[in-house]
């Protein structure tokens, strides 16, 4: 299906156009691999070397999954950049498709440190390059007006959360009870079936509008990208060498340097929205709207992202795997996060549906998100507090506050995605689009630095400290729901 003409006829696909098969596919292993991979990697990471892992301190593993998480949400906006400019967005997602299987088999080779960080950067790219675009890509598969649309996307959405439901069960199986690298191998082929099906159906049934980019470089644009690019390499490079000559190039230094460039990145891009000429005087109060739920977004996956550091180190430390019988694998806890999205995603859709025009704002949606994303971690007090942090507590704490932050996703994420569209100004609707991934981004950004302050000794003051921020941040967004909604004046 290779012409948008045709698409109304195409519902070859659960009534959905045949190229969305080739994608839910895609993005189904892509996720795969991923949460396969962050389900074992902290443990890979601080797991003695007699052990089979590289010896880190828990700390510091905790503080690289963190600055993980954040690069790959912030080299989003450079794979926006390169389909819309360079390569379209076919060709952008196969590229990052390589990467990331690439990134996966330098992590299954028993090469140490040197292997950990060559993956890290070829996933980080990967990722950027696939994931926004393989999602645009669904869009392209609707003429205008498509009624098929929401609940195509809503089929492609369950095909990300199916492979990071299964994921971290047989990718956590392999890696922790036999060899991390075995673990680490799985993942590398999942990517590798998504490319498969990517290569063969991609050209039985997407667009070949898909080949090429929709706003292509010119001549001029062209050696302006050279200039910035070189400018931006520099300086980085002269930030590096000045650290090596202060004796401060160590690990923990670099990541802070990566945080501030990450926190960094939403400032200038707010700067430039709020400055610009191109926006209106009513776009630019839309922008300071959604300035205020980007702050509360960031605080948000701050608190979520934290489940692949944070609480992994709690479910391998302090939690009973030895339960009804059942051994249960600390990686496996990172089902959780989808397991709980596919439960609640209906009742959501059904509930907002009764509601209708009742149904709460966006800001009110939000500040209620954030009350009950600070809840999840008042709940990690009550063991601590009850049992002591030398106790194995009962896996029932976990999936609780599991439970509990995945109402704020749904409360938040999709709320959050849907006002980014509204709110954007004509002249940078793209561009607004990247902030919702830089939101991500900036929270584990800060997550890199303050899950360092995560240990047995601080384990209460951590969870009521993060939980206090979260509330806080809630009620403050409650005060400020009318005055965010009055900024939105038009948008519904």
């Amino acid at each position: 299906m290779n012409n948008k003409s045709d698409v109304s006829q195409d519902k070859s696909f659960f009534g959905q156009p045949r190229g969305l098969s080739t994608l839910f596919f895609t993005e189904m292993w892509e996720r795969f691999s991923y949460y396969g991979m962050r389900a074992i990697l902290i443990y890979y990471m601080y797991y003695s070397v007699t052990k089979g892992g590289l010896g880190f301190d828990q700390g510091t593993a905790a503080s690289i999954m963190s600055i993980y998480g954040s690069m790959v949400y912030l080299s989003s906006v450079l794979g926006g950049y390169l389909s819309d400019r360079v390569w379209g967005s076919r060709r952008t997602v196969f590229i990052g498709g390589v990467l990331i299987m690439f990134g996966h088999i330098a992590l299954s080779l028993p090469a140490g440190k040197l292997a950990l960080f060559v993956s890290i950067l070829l996933i980080v790219l990967g990722t950027g390059l696939l994931k926004p675009n393989v999602s645009e890509m669904v869009g392209s598969l609707y003429s205008a007006g498509d009624p098929r649309r929401d609940s195509g996307f809503t089929i492609f959405v369950f095909g990300i959360n199916l492979g990071s439901l299964i994921a971290p069960l047989l990718v956590g199986w392999l890696g922790m009870s036999y060899n991390f690298h075995l673990g680490f191998s799985l993942a590398a082929i999942g990517m590798f079936l998504g490319l498969i099906q990517y290569w063969i159906g991609g050209k039985k049934y997407l667009s070949k509008d898909s080949l090429y980019p929709t706003d292509p470089l010119e001549p001029g644009d062209l050696k302006k990208l050279g200039v910035r690019s070189t400018i931006g390499l520099v300086a980085f490079a002269l930030v590096m060498i000045l650290m090596y000559l202060l004796h401060s190039l160590t690990l923990n230094n670099f990541v802070l340097l990566l945080s501030i460039i990450a926190i960094a990145t939403p400032v200038v891009y707010f700067t430039i929205f709020l400055t610009s000429k191109k926006v209106t005087a009513q776009e630019r109060k839309h922008v300071w709207a959604y300035l205020g739920l980007f702050i509360a977004a960031a605080i948000f996956w701050a608190i979520e992202e934290q489940g692949s550091s944070v609480l992994a180190l709690f479910a391998a430390n302090q939690t009973n795997n030895h339960f009804l019988g059942l051994n249960i694998s600390p990686s496996w806890y990172q089902s959780l996060n989808p397991a709980f999205i596919l439960i609640y995603t209906p009742i959501f859709a059904m509930m907002w549906n009764k509601w209708g025009k009742n149904q709460p704002s966006s800001p009110a949606k939000f500040a209620t998100g954030m009350l009950f994303a600070g809840a999840s971690y008042l709940l990690m007090v009550i063991p601590v507090v009850l049992f002591g942090t030398s106790a194995k507590v009962s896996p029932l704490w976990l999936i609780g506050s599991w439970a509990i932050v995945e109402i704020a996703e749904l409360l938040i994420s999709p709320i959050g995605l849907s006002v980014t569209t509204k709110l954007a100004p004509r002249a940078f609707q793209s561009q607004m689009m990247s902030m919702w991934f830089l939101a991500d981004s900036a929270g584990q950004a800060v997550n890199a630095q303050i899950v360092k302050l995560y240990t047995p000794e601080n384990q209460v003051n951590y969870f009521l400290g993060v939980a206090i921020v979260a509330i806080v941040a809630g009620i403050i967004m409650f005060a400020l729901v009318k005055p965010i909604k009055n900024l939105m004046s038009g948008i519904k």
